[in-house]
């Protein structure tokens, strides 16, 4: 009977954490041996103890359970995440975007023949959606703050109404609020936008992250992270990541600063995140951030400036791919260690011994990631991002659909992009219990920033902003779209 009872003990500590696995070990070998020793023999022993180890052997182990459990990180889950749902009145296919553009001033011909060889080369489709502002005749004699308010209340007012019928939880129950939009920061912030629209409490913990680029939605899911474990437990997380883009339209000529003009369209996307594991469908296993703007080069590559005429844009330099390249090394050789199998690390150990002690011309060993992810979110910046990470990481076409076709069919919604490649994912029925996905962003600074996550629950169905075009994916993206 007693080997029976520590056999279910051992069975059932296999579950718990280390501290408490010991204590629980201890006591049973205790109980084991005052069974041996017999009454008699007990009592003489007993008697033999001073008060004062009795003290510490009772005291001590306790006391380091009960740190340890104080000290230990609380697991993060992702509850749900919803995405904005473009309207279809907000559509801009080529020749509109096109025809508006030739219809300013400001762009010469030669600017216009350039921005038409950018859109044919993109990736972008028909379909991706810019602000109501853009639409009209004039553009930027409608980019008020006025309308770039409207902008972000359309995208992350819906995307929140979204979360918040998906997860059932009420307004009152978010106890913090983290929003991320690089280039438009109005007074009152946009945090206050939304704790006004949802009546939140007055005691929320509420910060909204500027200039940070695209990668500033994982930067925001960290900080939720860090504000969770020092709130009470089963706290929730609002993370609200978009890019107000109504007043950022360019009107100059310079190629570096017309990119954004082209590539950027509206998107959105809200995340609730808890220490609570219930309904929670994702598991927040690693978050990894890199930054290189110690470089003066990596400082500058995306960068908003006037150019010489003062047309205010983001100037994105020629040297970005290798910039970010560099980051994306400095990422990955920081998470490879916590996610990839001991078979992979003893490669690439071995590969950088040879490289230093052998010959430096032997070829580095690459990490195998795909033994650590079943899915890939890279950030949907662009075509040439999206084809230098499915090289460098060995990623088959199906691994870095989510990313083309999130850039084919909404274009670079900055740092929600990453949602909508998820919510892709899901809608394709791709997604297993048990899966790991690993999203990759890329942002002004320069940063590269890289989340694990774990799924605990697939989505049921398609809901979201794939709802009505999932069928229709993936398609074929030509090298150069023809008209």
């Amino acid at each position: 009977m007693l080997c029976t009872t520590l056999a279910e003990l051992a069975i059932r500590s296999s579950s718990m954490s280390p501290s408490i696995v010991t204590v629980s070990l201890a006591a049973a070998a205790a109980l084991v041996a005052m069974v041996r020793v017999g009454p008699e023999e007990l009592a003489s022993r007993l008697s033999e103890v001073r008060p004062v180890h009795l003290f510490l052997a009772c005291f001590l182990p306790a006391a380091a359970t009960v740190l340890y459990l104080m000290l230990r990180p609380r697991a993060v889950y992702l509850v749900d995440y919803a995405g904005f749902r473009t309207p279809h009145t907000c559509r801009i296919p080529f020749a509109s975007f096109l025809e508006h553009a030739k219809l300013l001033p400001e762009l010469n011909e030669r600017s216009i023949r350039f921005m038409t060889r950018l859109l044919e080369r993109s990736g972008l489709g028909e379909e991706t959606c810019l602000p109501p502002a853009h639409h009209y005749i004039g553009t930027h004699k409608y980019c008020t703050v006025d309308a770039a308010r409207a902008e972000f209340e359309l995208v992350a007012f819906s995307a929140i109404d979204d979360l918040l019928a998906k997860t059932g939880i009420a307004p009152e129950a978010i106890d913090i609020l983290i929003v991320n939009c690089s280039l438009f920061c109005p007074t009152p912030s946009l945090v206050d936008m939304i704790v006004n629209k949802y009546k939140l409490r007055s005691d929320i913990r509420s910060m909204h992250l500027s200039g940070m680029g695209c990668s500033a939605g994982l930067i925001a899911v960290g900080l939720a992270r860090n504000l969770l474990q020092v709130a009470p437990h089963g706290a929730h997380a609002l993370v609200v990541s978009t890019e107000t883009i109504t007043p950022n339209y360019y009107l100059g000529t310079e190629r570096a600063m017309l990119l954004p003009n082209c590539l950027f369209r509206i998107g959105g996307a809200a995340a609730l995140l808890s220490t609570s594991p219930a309904k929670a469908r994702f598991r927040l296993k690693h978050l990894i951030r890199t930054l290189t703007g110690a470089q003066d080069s990596a400082y500058r590559c995306v960068f908003q400036e006037e150019d010489g005429e003062g047309h205010r844009g983001i100037n994105l330099s020629k040297d970005l791919m290798n910039i970010a390249g560099d980051a994306l090394k400095a990422n990955i050789t920081a998470m490879g260690p916590l996610v990839l199998p001991a078979s992979e690390q003893l490669k690439f150990a071995f590969s950088f011994v040879a490289r230093k002690v052998i010959n430096r011309r032997v070829k580095p060993y690459i990490p195998d990631f795909r033994t650590a992810f079943e899915h890939f979110c890279i950030h949907a910046g662009g075509r040439a991002i999206i084809d230098e990470l499915q090289k460098n990481l060995g990623l088959s076409d199906e691994q870095v659909e989510a990313s083309r076709m999130t850039l084919h069919k909404f274009g670079n919604t900055s740092s929600s992009s990453l949602w909508y490649e998820l919510g892709y994912i899901e809608a394709k029925g791709r997604m297993r219990k048990g899966d790991r996905v690993w999203m990759i962003g890329f942002g002004s600074g320069f940063k590269c920033n890289g989340a694990a996550w774990e799924c605990i629950q697939p989505a049921r169905n398609a809901d979201g902003p794939w709802a009505t075009s999932i069928h229709r994916y993936p398609v074929d993206i030509p090298d150069v779209l023809s008209h």
